[in-house]
């Protein structure tokens, strides 16, 4: 059988022997043959051609089929034993069942979270390794560090976990009675009271600011280590004021030791019941939470974040966990705010209100 072959050839050189042209293409001819010794047709080139090219795509749908098959690790961007690290806990206990795999927390701290944020994003997205993160993690650092990594692209949403609503709190001995009395306070002594805030950039600093701008006041800001020792000065009259979340600060209501004037959203607190809402209060729509959320690197293939999603809904619906979650004075969304597209129209909603807020005062990562 004889083939044909289109375009240049060399020639040997004028007097020379043919067998090196020969031999060339006899071993070109033996290069195109298959196993069984025909030739390979132009069809069945690129019918393999093909196949070669989208083997890898077949490959990661297989895997995402069989997955899990190992250990799932999610990284907590905070120091044991908070918040965060409670919820990712818990959170983990539950899904191990519906997964049948181990799913370990590993607390990976630094830069306000976002080291242990992008050590998932250079993660391979195969469902192995997971984020647990806050808004203070997922879009408050976009606007506090130049980050190597985009939260929205990099990031795929898997699931809302909780929120916890912030407080306005004050020391025992302010004088207003309600919120309405302590902004016209706050407008009478401009520049004069302080908020105290668990370190620059966090929630309750840029919340501050925020009420701020709404308010028309002008406060200071004491950034502390943390809630724990800012609570201690509100309690001793150190500082006038605190924004700050529930769990921090409802045992101080409930003891006497500091005034609440209204919980940063929509419900008031099983665990503060007489503290109104900020609508209730005279501040429509001034609402502030800290909300909780789980994500996969932005490679991570679509069946498994519809596993996980399932997975998490599933542990959310159970009672126990509802029950240990409301223990830590969270609240579980309802479903339909649950799921990967609502956690991203909520990020993309912070971002935009936050981000122009941190620009606009010049607050950078200390």
């Amino acid at each position: 059988m004889s083939c044909e072959f289109k375009g240049s050839v060399e020639r040997p050189a004028a007097g020379a022997s043919n067998r090196t042209s020969i031999a060339r293409r006899l071993r070109a001819a033996q290069a195109l043959r298959l196993v069984g010794g025909n030739i390979m047709n132009r069809r069945t080139f690129l019918h393999l051609s093909v196949g070669a090219a989208s083997s890898p795509a077949i490959s990661r749908v297989a895997r995402a089929q069989a997955w899990p098959t190992r250990p799932i690790t999610i990284i907590v961007p905070f120091a044991a034993g908070g918040g965060t690290d409670a919820l990712a806990r818990i959170v983990a206990a539950r899904i191990r069942g519906s997964l049948s795999q181990p799913v370990i927390t590993e607390n990976v701290v630094g830069a306000t979270g976002s080291i242990g944020v992008g050590r998932v994003v250079r993660a391979a997205g195969d469902g192995y390794t997971l984020s647990i993160g806050t808004v203070s993690t997922h879009v408050l650092t976009g606007a506090l560090y130049a980050l190597p990594y985009d939260l929205l692209k990099d990031l795929t949403p898997v699931a809302r976990l909780a929120t916890e609503p912030l407080v306005i709190v004050a020391r025992k001995s302010m004088p207003a009675k309600d919120l309405k009395e302590l902004i016209a306070w706050l407008k009478a002594n401009p520049d004069k009271a302080s908020q105290g805030t668990a370190g620059v950039g966090n929630l309750a600093h840029v919340a501050g600011l925020l009420f701020q701008k709404e308010t028309g006041t002008r406060f200071q800001f004491v950034p502390y280590r943390g809630s724990a020792p800012a609570v201690q000065d509100l309690v001793a009259g150190q500082i006038d004021i605190m924004i700050d979340a529930a769990s921090n600060i409802v045992a101080q209501v409930g003891a006497g030791n500091v005034k609440a004037y209204a919980v940063l959203g929509k419900m008031r607190l099983a665990a503060a019941p007489e503290v109104p809402t900020v609508d209730e209060a005279g501040l429509p729509g001034f609402y502030s939470s800290i909300w909780f959320g789980l994500w996969a690197p932005a490679r991570t293939p679509e069946d498994i974040i519809t596993k996980l999603k399932a997975a998490v809904a599933d542990a959310l619906a159970d009672p126990t966990v509802r029950a240990r979650i409301a223990a830590l004075g969270q609240d579980i969304p309802p479903p339909e705010e649950q799921t990967p597209e609502a956690l991203r129209a909520l990020q993309k909603a912070e971002i935009e209100k936050w981000w122009p807020i941190i620009k606009a005062a010049g607050i950078r990562a200390e």
